[in-house]
């Protein structure tokens, strides 16, 4: 490694907000250029690596079937049936909303199964060693 006098360089990874990501993809489908002409343009980079790709994916404009395979409409379609931010945001909160139900869902199922365990061990308790555990709300509270 002594004669090396030149050393690698490393390249910035190009960062878009949501908002930068769409208007790529709107250029893409309205300009008629390849993802990679696309792509050097706004990055000034020859290599995308799928990110278009994976943006139209995340944003609606593309679907994934059971089968894992890519169903590609074409461009007119695409831009039809493309989702605008709002939905996009929308979209996103109703899944929120789905995945804290269900582990809601889940806390009040566990919830449910550790009270008649607990149930059960008083009844138990009770029956097997003749004493009384459950509370009696007719008495006096100790002091």
């Amino acid at each position: 490694m002594l004669g090396l006098k030149t050393q690698l360089k490393r390249k910035k990874h190009a960062h878009f907000s949501e908002s930068e990501k769409r208007k790529i993809i709107e250029d893409y489908l309205h300009s008629g250029l390849t993802k990679r002409e696309i792509w050097e343009k706004y990055t000034g980079s020859k290599t995308e690596h799928g990110l278009i790709l994976y943006w139209m994916y995340k944003y609606g404009y593309l679907s994934v079937s059971k089968e894992k395979s890519i169903t590609f409409a074409s461009k007119k379609q695409m831009i039809q049936h493309r989702n605008t931010p709002e939905e996009s945001v929308s979209d996103f909160e109703t899944l929120q909303l789905k995945n804290r139900i269900l582990e809601l869902e889940k806390q009040l199922q566990a919830s449910e199964m550790k009270s008649i365990a607990w149930q059960t061990m008083v009844e138990l308790a009770e029956r097997e060693l003749n004493i009384s555990i459950k509370k009696k709300f007719n008495t006096k509270p100790s002091k």
